[in-house]
């Protein structure tokens, strides 16, 4: 009992150290499916250009028969994702303060939910300077209970960001990992010190846990250009492609799905049991890195006639007592928390986890956490395959002498398909 309960408060201690809160996430059990997708681009980034027609659209559900009066409120972030400090007239054109009044109910599904959306900019608010940007989402009556928030970032585009990647790595050759090189090009941002005032931060497939951030470059050309190669930070360790599966149907199995039954009141999809794949041969498949996509195959207004189910992911992996296992995607929010655990069973040998999800098509992957590390690796379970299509997304930042505030001035994706 004694052990159960250090377990226990070992787990909390761990996801508090993990805790950010300026990170996309639901802190409202009955808000679900949260997605912010670039207009006209479903599965980009959320990166909008200032000063163009680029709009955002935030949408999520809240499991309910009656609908809520929600508002919203913007915060400007610096390049580390705090509070920059900005006095709302500064960053904004309008008011910090919106209701959110686009919404439907739901139709003919068993979980009765009320879908929202939001769209940015907007009539009433849009952003005027470029940089980080963090949406919050709460009841009319209680701005101080967060019901969601979200990142998006806000570009100038003045400095050109472009980006290679090849398996032939200053560590090995094509094995396990995948080496960057990347060229920015200041020379319209007033930007005169790249070594001290430029800040280029590189992700890789949509997650936090393991971003880079590189204060200096390797060396400059034509004094306005920055070249990154040859360095440690931008060798990442390859992975492996998302799983897929498909709950589109409620009546058969579709992809990856073993039952699908229901149990009063949910329907339940129960997966086929996942295994490690680090000791496997590479197999190509196209994914979305980790996105998901709302889908009933049978409708033409998902959003609002898609259904819940229980979905059950099992794998079977050897007990990690040392280390933790998260299921990753953007319907975790990429967040290492209680609804992304893997809880080890011993009783029939495998983790498990269920959660309810919208019916849809769905990526995911399984990362390792070391106790006490905030990192997840692919390594134990995906594996790290050279050949792995992976999304990069490369960001570039500065903050000149005399300003307030993290500029985010060049943003480029590229993709891996070796």
């Amino acid at each position: 009992m004694r052990r159960a309960c250090f377990a226990i408060a070992a787990l909390i201690c761990a996801f508090a150290a993990w805790a950010d809160d300026t990170m996309t996430g639901i802190f409202n059990e009955r808000i679900k499916s949260l997605q912010v997708q670039v207009d006209g681009y479903e599965y980009a980034p959320p990166v909008i250009v200032l000063g163009t027609p680029d709009q955002l659209t935030f949408s999520f559900d809240h499991l309910s028969d009656d609908r809520q009066y929600l508002r919203y409120e913007l915060v400007h972030c610096n390049a580390d994702w705090q509070p920059s400090g900005l006095a709302d007239v500064e960053f904004l054109d309008g008011f910090n303060l919106g209701d959110i009044d686009e919404y439907d109910f739901s139709q003919m599904t068993t979980v009765h939910y009320v879908h929202y959306q939001l769209t940015i900019p907007n009539a009433q608010v849009a952003p005027k300077i470029s940089g980080n940007y963090l949406l919050k989402i709460f009841p009319e009556n209680d701005p101080d209970d967060v019901w969601l928030q979200c990142r998006f970032m806000v570009s100038e585009e003045t400095a050109p960001i472009s980006a290679s990647a090849t398996t032939r790595t200053d560590i090995d050759f094509n094995r396990e990992h995948q080496q960057l090189s990347i060229v920015v090009d200041t020379e319209k941002t007033g930007i005169q010190d790249p070594f001290n005032d430029l800040i280029v931060k590189v992700q890789q497939n949509g997650r936090w846990d393991n971003e880079v951030t590189l204060r200096q470059p390797l060396r400059m050309t034509n004094r306005s250009v920055s070249v990154y190669e040859h360095m440690q930070p931008l060798i990442f360790k390859a992975g492996n492609e998302y799983r897929r599966i498909e709950t589109v149907s409620i009546t058969n199995p579709t992809m990856g799905v073993e039952l699908v039954e229901y149990h009063h009141p949910y329907y339940h999809s129960v997966l086929y049991t996942d295994g490690e794949r680090a000791s496997q041969p590479y197999y190509y498949d196209q994914t979305q890195h980790g996105r998901f996509k709302v889908r009933e195959y049978n409708s033409t207004q998902s959003d609002i006639e898609a259904d819940y189910t229980v979905v059950h992911f099992t794998l079977d992996a050897p007990e990690m007592p040392d280390a933790m296992i998260f299921i990753d995607g953007d319907f975790t929010q990429r967040r290492f928390d209680p609804e992304s655990l893997m809880t080890y069973n011993r009783a029939t040998g495998l983790y498990e986890r269920s959660m309810l999800l919208k019916q849809g098509a769905y990526n995911y992957q399984y990362l390792v956490v070391p106790n006490g590390s905030s990192v997840g690796s692919a390594t134990q379970i995906e594996g790290d395959k050279h050949q792995t299509g992976n999304e990069y997304t490369i960001r570039a930042y500065t903050r000149l002498p005399g300003e307030r505030y993290d500029r985010l001035i060049g943003v480029n994706t590229i993709y891996t398909d070796m």
